[in-house]
């Protein structure tokens, strides 16, 4: 009688525990509250090769500088991802590819994105430079995600400042970002 009473709280605990684990995981692709993904976003246009030039720090980039992001359609139309920067602790290039997928459709600047398998965070476009994408600013699902990104290694100090600005409007601790050097070809 003692091992059925713990079988069915294993089984139960193991339902909490997949209940919490799946509402996790949607809410991992979804937007911090009060924003909102870029509209009319033109995704063949994103595609190609992005700098990162600001961060708010996450153990996964730790130590990086020259850090980009390169974006190209996959055939089962998302995107791939080919993160790439280099670790000046250990002295060697770190490279990571995922896929993104739209949450919407593809006139919406939110995707949700993945290098682990089944695990998805969201990767959603809060600004952008709709005349030229020239720059961006990235969030994940919460507001400790934030990436400013340019098509050059460079960023013009005035709209850095503009986005930096922007990001401290909407509660980001722009107090906290790192700005990634690129120093190496």
């Amino acid at each position: 009688m003692k091992n059925e009473g713990l079988e069915n709280l294993v089984k139960r605990m193991t339902k909490i525990v997949g209940f919490i684990s799946m509402l996790s995981l949607v809410s991992c692709t979804g937007i911090p509250s009060g924003l909102q993904p870029i509209k009319d976003f033109e995704s063949n246009r994103y595609l190609g090769k992005w700098y990162e030039i600001a961060r708010l720090d996450h153990s996964f980039e730790r130590n990086l500088s020259n850090v980009s992001a390169q974006y190209s359609k996959r055939t089962d139309g998302g995107i791939e991802v080919i993160n790439r920067g280099f670790n000046g602790k250990s002295g060697k290039w770190k490279d990571i590819t995922g896929r993104a997928y739209f949450l919407e459709d593809e006139t919406v600047g939110s995707l949700k994105v993945s290098f682990f398998g089944p695990f998805y965070g969201g990767y959603h476009i809060i600004a952008l430079d709709d005349e030229e994408y020239k720059y961006s600013m990235v969030t994940g699902p919460s507001r400790s995600y934030l990436w400013i990104l340019s098509r050059e290694k460079t960023i013009e100090d005035k709209v850095l400042n503009d986005l930096i600005a922007q990001a401290r409007d909407w509660g980001f601790d722009t107090g906290k970002l790192i700005y990634v050097q690129h120093n190496l070809p």
